[in-house]
């Protein structure tokens, strides 16, 4: 099977990936990840860990960003349910820096939202049982993982919950000013450094 071109997203270093589903009467088979699909857009994927998530209908979850280095890239799709998938350039620095993007990942047209170190991700469960799924290319590293707050009127993220509904970590989570006057935000040059590192080690195995 061929494989699918990652679409870019309004934040750099983040891209949107519908692949192709091939339906019988059985019911469906796609392929929902393969490493040269990223590869093509310098953003080469080792997997090091499988998440998942189960939320109700208006629960919001994020933004969550981890320390570069090592960083977190992720890849993210939604196995059952529907929900609204945001990125967000937390990379000080940047020059699209608080731009903000979000696509609906569904179990409908099954895409897929790639997103690379530094950048925040956050989602909102549109239905009931919303599973999301992601593959990480880091572990989870508890003292290097931090949020932002969803709910910060400086992003202005159009979250579609009428009372969303967070964690008590999120709820606590600093506002993107308070983050970056910290300097608790990712670095946007270490991150492209990170990016072209990670190129270079591929290219050497080759």
């Amino acid at each position: 099977m061929a494989a699918v071109q990652p679409t870019p997203t309004a934040v750099p270093d983040a891209y949107v990936l519908t692949p192709t589903q091939h339906r019988d009467d059985r019911g469906v088979f796609l392929e929902w990840f393969r490493f040269e699909q990223l590869d093509a857009v310098g953003h080469p994927f080792s997997l090091a860990q499988a998440n998942a998530s189960v939320s109700r209908s208006g629960v919001v979850r994020g933004i969550h960003y981890a320390d570069v280095p090592p960083g977190q890239a992720k890849y993210v799709t939604c196995a059952r349910g529907a929900v609204l998938d945001v990125v967000v350039d937390l990379r000080a620095g940047s020059p699209t820096f608080g731009v903000w993007d979000a696509v609906r990942l569904d179990d409908t047209d099954r895409r897929v939202l790639y997103l690379a170190e530094g950048l925040g991700h956050g989602f909102c469960a549109l239905e009931p049982d919303s599973t999301v799924v992601y593959l990480c290319n880091d572990v989870y590293r508890p003292g290097a993982e931090h949020g932002v707050h969803p709910l910060d009127p400086a992003l202005a993220i159009d979250w579609p919950a009428d009372s969303p509904v967070l964690s008590p970590k999120d709820a606590a989570a600093p506002l993107l000013a308070e983050a970056l006057a910290a300097g608790a935000l990712p670095d946007y040059e270490k991150c492209r450094r990170r990016y072209s590192e990670a190129t270079s080690a591929v290219g050497l195995l080759q």
